[in-house]
């Protein structure tokens, strides 16, 4: 991208996790109605757009996310309201054309989508597809939904679900379709795949410098290039805390982010970071966690570096009490997003670290 863009996009992600109210952790019911309370907050605030991920796992409540937005579309006037990621492997696209086409009439314009092929694959077992089938199962439904999103009548064929024969769905999306990005952990394919479908790039950075994914967005640069498509949107999405001072939201976020770091290194195999390693990734790598001034230097860096054009901050981590939750919605929205405008209209920015060593 040639230059940075006129609205720089700042918007949440939630994974809809359960949270605490004077050490009470809520139920169910509780969370998803405070992601609805959370959505409003973030608009009141003036972020640009709130979306929900797919888990079917323990303390996770965004398994419906098409439901979960249009009850948001209902709060809310303005906002965005998308999704982090969309498990397009196990959807089938069809059902999933029908749910967003719904919610963008129902919002108004706002919906928004972005798909991946699953960093966590519990939905694999429990809707009855073969991991073996990963690959597949992602290209063809890619294909049959970009189909449907941008021509009205589908005649489609493939291995993955039953043809389609001169279909026509209703209610009918937008021409062209909703905003639809192709969501990204690192692999070069998935890079050169958004390129070849001219999708824009969201990449998952959360753990270690955000600059080595660099290569990734060069490489995604020359793949449109060679594709013969203009220049598309770059996004990011990254997990962190905000709070008035460096020191509360450090210690905020530790305390709550290292047990759910040490359960997936159990689960997975990896050795969980020590207190050292978390404050090197609060300072160099994709933690964003700090007062707004820190937060909003750090964003400015890694857009610049990273040519972005939107961040996206995953604000929710199991049982953080929902008044941090909140503080850090309404930090985002009135002090840091500004901030990052501002300073990206200004020039170069160095971050400063968020804390001092001796």
């Amino acid at each position: 991208m040639s230059g940075m863009p006129e609205h720089f996009e700042i918007g949440l992600n939630s994974f809809g996790e359960v949270a605490t109210d004077g050490g009470r952790v809520l139920d169910d019911a509780e969370t998803v109605r405070l992601l609805v309370e959370e959505a409003r907050l973030a608009e009141s605030v003036g972020l640009d757009v709130f979306s929900l991920g797919e888990h079917y796992r323990d303390g996770h409540n965004d398994s419906a996310t098409p439901v979960l937005l249009a009850a948001i579309a209902t709060a809310t006037r303005r906002i965005g309201l998308g999704t982090s990621v969309t498990v397009l492997s196990t959807n089938d696209p069809v059902r999933l054309y029908h749910e967003f086409s719904t919610l963008d009439a129902v919002s108004g314009g706002r919906a928004r989508i972005v798909l991946g092929r699953a960093s966590a694959t519990e939905s694999f077992p429990l809707f009855g597809y073969d991991l073996a089938d990963y690959e597949r199962l992602f290209e063809e439904k890619l294909d049959l939904f970009l189909r449907l999103e941008r021509e009205e009548r589908v005649t489609w064929s493939g291995t993955v679900r039953p043809p389609l024969t001169g279909q026509v769905l209703h209610p009918r999306m937008r021409q062209g379709g909703i905003p639809t990005w192709i969501g990204v952990g690192g692999s070069p394919d998935s890079v050169v795949r958004a390129a070849r479908h001219g999708l824009p790039l969201m990449m998952a950075i959360i753990g270690g410098r955000p600059q080595r994914f660099a290569r990734n967005v060069e490489l995604y640069l020359k793949a449109l290039d060679r594709f013969g498509r203009p220049e598309l949107p770059i996004g990011q999405h990254s997990l962190g805390l905000v709070a008035d001072t460096d020191e509360e939201a450090v210690e905020t976020w530790w305390r709550y982010w290292r047990p759910v770091v040490e359960d997936l290194a159990a689960e997975r195999g990896f050795y969980a970071p020590n207190r050292e390693q978390y404050e090197a990734e609060v300072e160099h790598g994709a933690l964003f966690v700090g007062s707004p001034e820190t937060v909003a230097r750090k964003i400015v860096r890694i857009a610049r570096d990273l040519r972005l054009s939107r961040f996206d901050l995953k604000y929710d981590i199991m049982r953080l009490p929902r008044d941090a939750r909140a503080r850090t919605i309404e930090l985002l929205g009135r002090e840091v997003a500004p901030r990052v405008r501002e300073l990206l209209a200004a020039g170069p920015v160095h971050a400063r670290p968020v804390m001092e060593r001796p």
